[in-house]
Order: C-alpha cells, then structure tokens, then sequence
C-alpha cells in the first residue's frame, strides 16, 4: 500500500494489507532481514527518517510504530493516541518529530526520543486527514482532508495558521509542499482539479489546474519546482508550470486504463508512471516522448512508483502484492532487426569512486583518469542513446590504450 527509499537509495521499504513492512536492497532485490511486524491491520504508510536509522509506519489499527532500519527492532513501544485509521505518517526535516494524520479527523505530533505526544492534537479538519507534509524549514506541516479543505499549521505552537484554502469540491487526497517552499500544491482531489497555493498568504495562485472531467490520483513536483506533473483517472499525464497553472504541452498518452502514481527522475529529466493497466512508463520531461517501451511484468494495478536517489533504479509496488525494480537506465543490448534495418543500440555504464567502469555484471570496462572523471557521475552522460535514423554507429579507438597497456592512459593524459 506505500512504499519508500531510504535517504541514501540503497533500501526499499513497503507496507502491506498483510500488516507488515519489509526492507529490500534496492540493487539486488532481495530482502533485508525478517518481515517488520507488529500492526494488526493493513499498513497504509512508510517513512524513513532523515538520517536512514529509522523507519516509520501508520496502520489501520490506529497505531504508528518506528523500527530500527538496520536491525529491525522496534523502537519503543507503538505510538497510541489516534482512535481511527493512520492514513499518512511523515518526520520532521531534522528527524526529531513523527506528524500522522487519521481517519479520526486529528493530526498528531510526536517526540521521536520519548514517543510521547507534543501538544494537543490538531483538531480542526471535519472530515478524515489523508495527507500530511512538512515544509521544507520545518516551521509548518499542511493536511489535506476529506472537508475538502487544506489547513497550514505552526509546528512550534501547533497552531493554525490562516483560515482553511477553500476551493475543492470534493476530497483533497493529496497535498506536498514545492522544493522550496514558496507554493503549496494540493491535488488528489475527487473535483479533478488541481490547485496550487501561496505559502506564506494562503491565496490561490492562478486558477484550478483542470484537465478532463476525471479525477487525479496522483501529483509531483519536478525538483527544480518549476512543473507539476499529474496522473488521472482519463489514463493520461499531464504537467503544468507551477508559476502561471498554464499546461505544458499535450496530455502524455499510452497508458490504457487510469494512473495511479507519477514521479521525477532525480535530475528532472524523466517522470516515470504507473497505471491500473499494469504498466509503467517512463517519459522525457521535456519532449513528453515516451521513453522505451512499457515496464511489464505486474498482474495487476501498479499503485506506487519512485526513483532512487541516483537515479539508476525505479522501484514499483503493484496490487499483486510484489514489489519490482527496474533499471531505469539500459545496459548494454542489441535487438534483433531485419536485414537492412539498424540495430538499437543502448549502453549505460556508472562509474566507481576509483574511476573504473564496469558492466552490468561487475566486469571492467574501462578506466577513467582522476582529471577526466568531472561531469562523468550523472549517468545520463553516460549514455548513448537508441539510434533508428542511421545505419551504423563508427567509435574510434585510435587513441585509446586498452589490454595490459591501460596505465599508459594516465601517463600520457594531457590536460
């Protein structure tokens, strides 16, 4: 039902209707440790903490319980206090406060080192909380509720700050703040709109984003802040400019059936979907081409998608309760094709704090001089990409120093 990266991008970890948490290597898939149990009821929301030590999870049985990520023990007892379902957990930016949002209409705030509750509750929605974030100071955490309404609070007085952002018909499902703060946007909404807030007035910035008549299940800022990218019921992607609401091109068409997820590669160029068709594409975020063919491989609805934190790996969970990761960038491949047509060539290659190459299964490749490895750790740069207009693709070796004769290359290398 939700699934999250560590900070560091070397582990997954996914909550489950079969009331457990898992932690998988992102490299290789495989699991980490025992199942976290513990929750009685589905697990509706994961968080890691800042600092990768810990690991947060909100249930339907109305507790949150925190685990250490590396042992997987829990960590104190289960924070009690909600009488409804936890739908959204999140920590504060310095990890020293847990904020859940429920069913019950409350969001509370919790002390990490004590697991005692900070100040009242926060009590003002009339309707169930379904998504809580922090700002990226930390100074304010914003709800979305199913009042349709959106509240900003002081996380220092626990106070409201404002009147509710009126504006949506329906359930807000959705809210997160731009990556830096200067805009709220609030989508997820059952009106099908999305709408985009100033964060320190509290005044509606432009006019409702609207697409088709369908509702939006899903919204990400791109990392620069500059677009929103949202993911409909009317099987469709759209992005929009964060600034002015206006869209950004055309509707990105290919998936058949209504999209549940949407996120941004780390370096913004790519936004990867997932869809109830069982699918997931990735698309360039500048040209809203697809990229490549559909990820398949799910039996049924892909419910989350998300990048590691370099960028190498997309990291799904599907309703057919599996959890799958794809490398986002391909390796090397030579389709088959007819006679007279080109091959589609592809090649990524990351490389190693020492500068060496390798390939998918851990062989050298080549050697990268100290003075030449600036601008080489984006793997995008590394990258050839498909080739379909020519017939062949000339790389000159000439002066390349390979076999036994590698170390030449740094000897001879002139800046």
């Amino acid at each position: 039902m939700s699934i999250a990266y560590s900070p560091d991008g070397r582990h997954i970890i996914s909550g489950s209707e079969d009331t457990t948490i898992r932690l998988w290597d992102a490299m290789t898939g495989a699991t980490v440790g025992k199942p976290l149990e513990g929750h009685t009821r589905s697990v509706r929301s994961v968080n890691c903490s800042p600092d990768g030590c810990h690991i947060i999870s909100g249930s339907f049985n109305s507790t949150i319980r925190i685990s250490d990520a590396k042992t997987g023990a829990a960590v104190g007892k289960p924070l009690e206090g909600h009488i409804g379902s936890v739908w959204s957990v999140a920590y504060s930016p310095d990890g020293c406060y847990i904020t859940s949002g429920s069913d019950d209409r409350t969001i509370r705030i919790w002390d990490t080192k004590t697991g005692s509750t900070v100040g009242r509750p926060l009590d003002m929605h009339r309707g169930d909380v379904n998504s809580i974030a922090y700002s990226p100071d930390g100074r304010h955490i914003i709800s979305g509720s199913g009042d349709k309404t959106i509240r900003i609070w002081d996380t220092e007085t626990g106070a409201a700050v404002g009147q509710p952002l009126q504006g949506h018909t329906d359930i807000v499902w959705l809210v997160a703040f731009s990556p830096d703060g200067r805009h709220i946007i609030i989508s997820g909404s059952e009106d099908a709109t999305i709408r985009i807030w100033n964060a320190e007035t509290g005044a509606a910035v432009g006019e409702p984003l609207e697409g088709r008549n369908r509702g939006v299940n899903s919204v990400a800022f791109s990392p620069a802040g500059h677009h929103i990218t949202s993911g409909c019921d009317d099987h469709t992607i759209r992005i929009w400019d964060a600034e002015t609401g206006v869209a950004v091109g055309m509707p990105l068409e290919g998936h058949t059936s209504r999209v549940w997820c949407v996120a941004y590669s780390p370096n913004g160029q790519h936004i990867v979907s997932g869809s109830e068709d069982r699918t997931i594409r990735i698309w360039d975020a500048k040209t809203g081409a697809l990229v490549g063919g559909p990820l398949e491989g799910h039996t049924d609805s892909v419910l989350s998608v998300a990048y590691s934190t370099d960028g190498q790996y997309i990291v799904s969970g599907s309703r057919d309760n599996t959890i799958r990761v794809w490398d986002s960038f391909p390796h090397i491949s030579i389709e088959p094709s007819s006679h007279g047509s080109p091959a589609n060539l592809n090649f990524y290659a990351h490389p190693d704090p020492d500068g060496w190459v390798r390939d998918s299964e851990g062989g050298l490749l080549y050697w990268v001089p100290p003075d030449s490895r600036i601008g080489l750790h984006s793997p995008a740069l590394l990258t050839i990409p498909p080739i379909s207009h020519i017939r062949s693709v000339l790389l000159d070796f000439e002066s390349c120093a390979f076999g036994t004769s590698w170390a030449q290359m740094f000897s001879t290398h002139q800046p």
